[in-house]
């Protein structure tokens, strides 16, 4: 019997339709010499320092830091298939590991074939498509899982490592700040989040800290001499338009070549009023714009939370239940926007399926033509997964909910722009010298909407919102002709700062944090780090992960959002101000991702790594032994079951709730508005909303945290 154990259930199917078919039971198919079982995401997580020593349950700075061994242990609601695939194991005379092909599929099966004891030989199916065909290639193109193991001892190194530096830097910042007085809980530090906590932060920073600066522009119209004409529509009889004073190297201008000096644009503009210009280009070239790529998850919960103030983390939920419950779209956690050559002849089916299931999106449907293949469909470009699509299956958007009708809407919306022409349009460039001075004007008119008819009123979208078409034509201007200046005027202008960050634009940077990274050498690795990844230029975090984490920050009370504006808290820009750069920056995901391609290349060990990630460890739990937090005093009224603790507003998954400052030691919780005095029983601790959702075992496996 050979087994093949797929990542998750719908790869698992797909598998076992490619074999020909089989007998479904619960946790696999039997495809009579072939077993087919799957993951449900991780079905193991690593071991805490106290499944190894009882002792580092209590937190104590003498403790630190914690080291503990490399080990294993079933998630609570994944033993049954654990067991179920150990039982396949013993009787498999080989088996095929069927994650994904990325370094994350690699360590999900494989740390299950270790943990329950796997001896027989193991072959590696790499599948990126459900697509039948792909998958029957696939079958019949196995490779020795032995070439993969460079890239699972990678995904350890950086499993291990995340969670060593959270568990001790945690650990080490809370007990300092409680050990000063500090009105804290639970003081979370991690490789990603505390990162995305220092990129709001510097944007705070940046914009309050803000000077305005005045520049100046110079405007004139231009109108076109129309001698002896006296009959014809009045836009013709006086064709006119409004263009800009270039700059020459005469004029002051700041850093950015701004004019800065009013008193010499006043000086032009006297002039050149009421004088003859020439006009020394006239170009207009005709374009075309491709419709966007279809979604991956970071792109998707962008436009969810611009158009409709969905949660990034809500849109994630919402994706979850379109494929698994109502299996309306693909793999939900994609970070891909390109699909595979061989989905293309699905289109048909594909797009009758929309049109039955989103009534909204019939017209576009029967505009689009299923034969027209768009820059999407490439194979080249599909990385572990393709990019989150509708599926062929129909239902009534009528019985789904309101976030998941409007998920699912632009998921699809995006998926029938593939079939639609490109938009076309004229761009002109206009230059006119008068008096020695130089001025342009840009126009743009729209000649074939294209795809652009699905996104018309798309506002705000600033990838794809329709360009406002120029107040007037300009592609009558000729070369060489003469045009009369006038009305020549000087605007103040002024610099603005850079805008507060909204859960949409804190998202879409995520991907790109490299650009905001002086240091050349960090800055390269970030993005060499990305470099088979589309869509992602030097980022932290996984589409998959970044939402819970941003979540994460608003419920510790590090940053919140207000209206649309995502800003930091007094004791997240407190606790930023405690932390070392190096914590507060994306550097150490740059460094670690160098050295965990060391060891995928075998150029170092994943034990040689750890070692030397425990040294800065340890280094930095000394520095934040020797800290001086800025926290703040205690407040609120104490914690009537610890008496050592003050009583906070803390955030939830349910909402928001008065906990104890003293969290974990201390789990007294009120709801917000009632007296702290609520006691619980001796001897027991009232559970948290945090606590009640950490005990939650995920429906699917995390990714870098």
């Amino acid at each position: 019997m050979r087994l093949i154990v797929a990542e998750k259930p719908e790869l698992g199917r797909a598998i076992a339709e490619a074999l020909g078919g089989g007998r479904r039971a619960e946790g696999y198919i039997d495809c009579g010499d072939d077993i087919v079982t799957w993951c449900f995401g991780h079905l193991l997580a690593l071991t805490d320092p106290e499944d190894h020593d009882p002792a580092a349950a209590r937190w104590s700075l003498d403790q630190l830091p914690l080291r503990w061994p490399i080990r294993h242990k079933p998630i609570d609601d994944k033993f049954d298939q654990i067991r179920l695939i150990e039982g396949f194991v013993r009787r498999a005379a080989s088996v095929v590991h069927a994650g994904d092909p990325d370094e994350e599929g690699q360590l999900l099966v494989e740390q299950v074939l270790r943990h329950v004891g796997n001896t027989a030989p193991v072959e590696r199916l790499l599948i990126n498509d459900n697509n039948p065909d792909v998958v029957r290639r696939a079958l019949g193109a196995l490779r020795d899982n032995a070439e993969f193991q460079g890239l699972y001892r990678s995904a350890l190194a950086r499993s291990a490592a995340d969670q060593r530096y959270g568990y001790n830097l945690t650990r080490a910042y809370t007990l300092q700040a409680r050990r000063q007085g500090g009105d804290v809980g639970v003081l979370s530090v991690g490789r990603v989040q505390t990162p995305i906590l220092g990129l709001v932060v510097r944007r705070d920073r940046a914009h309050e800290d803000h000077e305005v600066r005045h520049f100046f522009e110079l405007a004139a119209t231009f109108v076109e001499r129309q001698p002896g004409r006296t009959r014809g529509p009045p836009e013709e009889m006086a064709r006119r338009f409004v263009a800009i004073h270039q700059p020459n190297g005469d004029l002051p201008v700041d850093e950015k070549g701004r004019p800065s000096d009013r008193s010499s644009l006043a000086r032009i503009a006297e002039t050149i009023d009421g004088k003859s210009g020439k006009v020394i280009r006239a170009a207009t070239e005709h374009r075309r714009t491709s419709p966007p790529l279809p979604y991956d998850l970071l792109n998707l919960q962008v436009d969810a939370s611009r158009k409709f103030a969905i949660a990034p983390e809500r849109t994630l939920a919402v994706t979850q239940t379109l494929r698994e419950r109502h299996r309306l779209i693909t793999y939900n956690r994609s970070d891909c926007r390109y699909l595979s050559d061989e989905q293309h002849p699905e289109a048909p089916d594909v797009l009758a399926a929309i049109a039955a299931t989103a009534p909204v999106l019939a017209g576009a449907v029967a505009g689009a033509d299923a034969e027209r293949k768009s820059r999407a469909f490439d194979s080249r470009h599909v990385t572990a997964h393709h990019a989150i699509v509708p599926t062929t299956r129909q239902a009534d958007l009528a019985r789904l909910s309101l976030d998941e009708a409007r998920i699912y809407q632009l998921v699809a919306r995006a998926y029938v722009a593939q079939f639609h022409p490109p938009e076309r349009f004229d761009a002109t460039v206009v230059e006119v010298r008068v008096e020695g001075h130089r001025f342009k004007a840009t126009g743009r008119r729209t000649t074939e909407e294209g795809w652009k008819a699905l996104y018309r009123n798309d506002r705000g979208n600033g990838a794809l919102e329709r360009e406002a078409d120029s107040a007037s034509d300009i592609r009558w201007v000729k070369p060489a002709a003469r045009l009369d200046c006038s009305t020549p005027l000087v605007t103040d202008r002024e610099t603005r700062p850079p805008p507060r960050y909204t859960m949409a634009t804190l998202m879409a940077d995520l991907a790109r944090v490299a650009k905001y990274v002086t240091d050349p050498r960090i800055r390269a690795l970030l993005v060499a780090k990305d470099r088979e990844k589309q869509g992602e230029h030097g980022g932290i975090g996984t589409p998959a992960t970044r939402s819970a984490i941003v979540a994460g920050l608003i419920r510790r009370g590090y940053i919140e959002e207000r209206g649309k504006q995502v800003s930091s808290t007094t004791l997240g820009r407190a606790f930023h101000d405690t932390l070392p750069p190096i914590a507060t920056a994306p550097d150490m995901t740059a460094l670690w991702h160098e050295q965990q391609d060391q060891i995928r290349r075998g150029e170092t060990t994943l034990e040689a790594f750890l070692h030397e990630v425990g040294a800065f460890i340890a280094k930095e739990v000394v520095a934040a032994r020797e800290a001086r937090l800025v926290i703040g005093p205690a407040s609120g009224p104490v914690c009537p079951a610890c008496t050592r603790g003050v009583m906070g507003r803390r955030r939830g998954p349910t909402g928001a709730f008065m906990g104890c400052s003293r969290y974990p030691d201390c789990r007294h919780t009120t709801p917000v508005g009632e007296d702290a005095g609520n006691k619980p029983a001796p001897g027991r601790a009232r559970k948290t909303p945090a606590d009640k959702a950490a005990g939650k075992p995920r429906a699917s496996r995390p990714r870098r945290r």
